[in-house]
């Protein structure tokens, strides 16, 4: 059996800091916290619900992180 790949980890950071935060900005500062991905998204858009570590998600409207998660 192969070893399970090697994942990673959620920085230790809390996703509500972000919020009220422009984007860029939110983005730019969730990278420098170790965040290896970041997605920023419209209100309403369609994803999926597969949770990914290392993630965090921005809903964005009118510029602004309106709301942010992990996965």
């Amino acid at each position: 059996m192969a070893p399970d790949p090697l994942l990673p980890n959620d920085p230790a950071d809390d996703p509500e800091t972000y919020t009220g935060l422009a984007r860029q900005d939110a983005e730019e500062q969730a990278r420098a916290r170790g965040w290896t991905t970041v997605r920023s998204l419209a209100p309403g858009t369609v994803i999926t619900m597969e949770y990914l570590s290392g993630r965090l998600n921005f809903e964005v409207e009118d510029g602004r992180v309106r709301r942010a998660w992990k996965g």
